[in-house]
């Protein structure tokens, strides 16, 4: 079931986000009078098709969903009649070099205005995310040089607002890889202070590893609920029930589910006091855990016989359609923007290629995102559509960037380029291209190997 939530979150993925961007190709086209003989979603032998309008456009389905194209009246295609000449006006080499530009940038902006539209549904509905509060960090990491303390939360990240958790990490990515200091505002204390985080200090390739604990960045601890209770067991003994919230152990506070399992694991066959929320009202418990021989370590240790669920600090923000809107338009910018200077850095070397991400890797977060719920997987969607309309602006030919680079020679040169240098520069172009697929495969294999 899994693997067929899987498939399905990625092939709907696939189909929304490439119907968009060939969308805004066809919308702009029969806008600038250029005739369409077919859109298409896929590639490959034909699985569904129909016609519609009053020119009989060709709508068709394709067996390999990993693209698609329209396809417009063009004279430089070989045809078996010639264009008729009340035909040729319509012709998408007819048209003017604004009006091509306009139809080839068309597809990449219809990706942006779908994030834009994505990010501002979920500024409007609202979601629920981790409130950006810091635990204590280790001594001697960067945030505690910072003068991190626990409690603190993250207000911005150079200049950057910041409403969650994941805000944090994506803000604090950059500084690492550029090995910089950042500059974080946090409240405290009902106050606002300025640290200077300093990334400089972490290894080079931190950014493909967990940059946020070596920087020392902790998520601030929440609640541990208690979940299923195992049958003979010293939770069930004790008088634990499923959905009890566990305050302290001995007069500890227990802010993690890890906390209580160390705890518990030093105290074979010795009585604990468990304090707990049991309907919002407080109860005192004790407990004595079980000794058992761990599989692992052979060492004697204590269980209760409980599953243990973390709950932390969640927070919903609802913003208006118009602060949404705006703010589905910074987010789809930040993020495009990047993008690019990963791409960059990768090119440059300050960032390895591994980090190239393919159809495999793409078709997992879209389950994983699946599972979590529609909020994430929207977000997911919004992502990836900013990824495929930057992706076909490089300047490579064969994508939309490439086909702008040469409107752009053609209108410097006054005339249009060679059909020889287009061929040539094709070719290169859909090697590398080749190349680059290559390689986000050969990157998605290796993490599937590896985990």
């Amino acid at each position: 079931m899994s693997f067929l939530q899987t498939l399905l979150a990625f092939l709907a993925a696939l189909t929304v986000l490439i119907f968009i961007h060939e969308l805004g190709h066809y919308l702009v086209a029969r806008w600038c009078g250029v005739r369409v003989l077919r859109f298409s979603i896929g590639f490959g032998r034909p699985l569904l098709t129909w016609r519609l309008g009053a020119d009989r456009e060709e709508w068709v389905v394709s067996a390999i969903p990993l693209g698609g194209y329209v396809k417009m009246l063009d004279e430089r295609e070989e045809r078996a009649e010639p264009i008729p000449a009340e035909e040729l006006p319509r012709a998408f080499t007819r048209q003017s070099l604004p009006r091509r530009a306009a139809i080839v940038v068309a597809g990449p902006l219809a990706n942006f205005l779908l994030a834009i539209a994505l990010y501002a549904l979920l500024g409007w509905v609202g979601v629920e995310e981790p409130v950006p509060v810091v635990d204590a960090p280790p001594t001697q990491t960067a945030a505690a040089q910072a003068g991190l303390a626990p409690g603190d939360r993250i207000l911005r990240i150079d200049g950057t607002d910041i409403r969650s958790w994941n805000d944090v990490r994506l803000r604090l990515l950059e500084p690492v890889i550029d090995r910089r200091e950042a500059t974080i505002q946090v409240r405290r204390d009902g106050g606002e202070a300025t640290l200077m985080l300093d990334a400089s200090t972490l290894a080079p390739g931190a950014a493909e590893k967990d940059f946020m604990s070596e920087l020392g960045i902790r998520l601030a601890p929440g609640e541990v609920d208690i979940g299923a209770i195992m049958a003979g067991g010293a939770a069930e003994a004790a008088g634990l029930l499923a959905g009890d919230t566990l305050v302290a152990v001995d007069g500890h506070p227990i802010g993690r589910a890890r906390d209580l399992i160390e705890r518990v694991q030093a105290s074979a066959d010795r009585q604990m006091q468990f304090e707990i929320l049991r309907n919002g009202q407080p109860l005192f418990l004790a407990v004595r855990p079980a000794a058992v021989v761990d599989d692992a370590s052979g060492a004697t240790v204590g269980r209760i016989g409980a599953q243990l669920r973390d709950r932390i600090a969640m927070e919903k923000v609802v913003h208006g359609p118009l602060e949404s809107l705006g703010i589905g338009v910074r987010q789809t910018w930040d993020m495009s923007i990047f993008s690019l200077r990963m791409l960059g850095k990768m090119i440059t070397g300050d960032l390895s290629v591994r980090n190239l991400s393919g159809p495999v890797t793409i078709a997992d977060l879209a389950g994983q995102t699946a599972r979590i719920g529609w909020f994430a997987y929207v977000n997911f969607l919004a992502l990836i559509s900013i990824s495929l309309g930057v992706l076909n602006l490089l300047p490579i030919p064969v994508l939309d960037g490439g086909h702008l680079v040469y409107y752009a020679l053609e209108g410097l040169r006054g005339r249009p380029l060679s059909e020889r240098f287009i061929e040539l520069t094709q070719k290169a172009g859909l090697g590398v291209i080749m190349m680059m697929m290559a390689l986000a495969l050969f990157n998605d294999i290796t993490r599937l190997i590896g985990s």
